[in-house]
């Protein structure tokens, strides 16, 4: 009888520990709410280290721009796609979701950097559109029912966010949320590509 050795399965629509999961998602949406505390206790405008396109001072906030929000409401809007997406993109571990989230992150802001218009931009929302959008394609790579059907109902609930993605209200960022959505596509390009390599360069055993 010949096994293969037991790996996480690439078309797995659940994270493989909730606890983990929500405690890590849960935790970042805490730093993002703590953050915006700190901008209104302080004198200091933390608004100001966010994405400042084409400039060299403005280089910083690619990197911080996702932890800040010009206000409350900014913040609120953001905060239930974070936990939601934010979660279901943990499928496979942790450790892939620091991956995917990190190509996202710099895809969004290195997006906003070179294209952005004039001001400072801040907010999450990138982030969120990059994991929608990780989430909405991940099944194609995969060729996996159960995340397409995942995919196919947040599309019918959330697909008409996806228009943000385009040119509309001046204040809202949409390079950051096309840049983010592209990053999510090339995470799950990525991804699958990744498992494919470790499928195929996994010997298999004879007892």
């Amino acid at each position: 009888m010949s096994t293969t050795p037991a790996k996480t399965p690439a078309n797995r629509i659940l994270p493989p520990n909730l606890a983990q999961a929500g405690i890590v998602v849960g935790a970042f949406t805490v730093l993002l709410y703590l953050v915006e505390v700190l901008d209104v206790i302080l004198p200091a405008n933390l608004d100001n280290l966010g994405i400042q396109p084409r400039t060299l001072g403005g280089l910083d906030g690619i990197l911080l721009a996702p932890l800040l929000h010009h206000g409350w409401a900014h913040l609120f809007a953001n905060t239930l796609p974070i936990l939601l997406f934010g979660f279901l993109a943990m499928a496979n571990g942790l450790g892939q979701w620091i991956a995917v989230t990190a190509t996202i992150w710099l895809a969004s802001g290195t997006g906003v950097w070179l294209t952005g218009g004039e001001g400072v931009t801040v907010g999450a929302s990138g982030i969120a559109f990059g994991w929608l959008a990780f989430l909405l394609v991940r099944g194609l790579f995969t060729r996996s029912f159960g995340q397409l059907a995942v995919a196919v109902v947040l599309f019918l609930y959330w697909g008409s966010t996806l228009l943000g993605v385009l040119p509309g209200d001046p204040r809202i960022s949409w390079q950051g949320h096309l840049f983010g959505a592209l990053g999510g596509i090339l995470a799950a390009w990525l991804v699958a590509a990744a498992n494919k390599r470790s499928a195929s360069s996994t010997p298999a055993s004879a007892v």
